[in-house]
């Protein structure tokens, strides 16, 4: 066997063109974005209200705002308080919800490796039972994952060889 070889991932071989990951950060890598949604899944869902409770720039939130929208992640829904104009709040959409996990797991991560010596800020508990939350990954037939050494990476049906020139 070629020893040049022998060490090559199999992952060499499939293109990245279209990989789904590099996609997903396009929407939702800035920096802001997940504070967006962390505080329309918390119910503050107007621009004035996310203003002042993240102190986030003015245009960087109405950008991020924008391309949540245009991206299908929020709806923007109108009301309007007593005397005043027409405005508009921000609402989850179904792939805004389907986030879920996604923040859960970056929540996590941050209470394990960025929190204060006091602990995490907030803490998340099942309503029904009162028990923390976590998330945790599980196959299909519903077998933890415990180790990214549990789980194999395939080509799938969108694969595409990897030309190389």
């Amino acid at each position: 066997m070629d020893p040049s070889t022998a060490t090559r991932p199999p992952a060499l071989d499939w293109s990245v063109d279209n990989c789904t990951i590099a996609r997903a950060m396009g929407v939702l890598g800035e920096r802001w974005t997940f504070v967006v949604l962390r505080e329309v899944f918390n119910g503050i869902r107007r621009f004035d209200q996310m203003r002042e409770h993240t102190e986030i720039p003015r245009q960087v939130l109405t950008n991020r705002l924008a391309m949540l929208v245009d991206e299908g992640v929020l709806h923007r829904s109108p009301y309007r308080d007593p005397g005043e104009r027409e405005r508009h709040e921000y609402r989850l959409t179904e792939k805004g919800f389907d986030l879920y996990p996604v923040l859960v797991a970056i929540w996590s991560w941050g209470n394990r490796y960025l929190a204060d010596p006091e602990g995490s800020p907030l803490e998340l508990s099942h309503r029904d039972c009162g028990s923390p939350v976590a998330a945790h990954l599980h196959c299909a037939e519903g077998h933890e994952i415990a180790s990214p050494r549990d789980v194999v990476a395939r080509p799938g049906p969108g694969a595409r060889r990897r030309i190389v020139t």
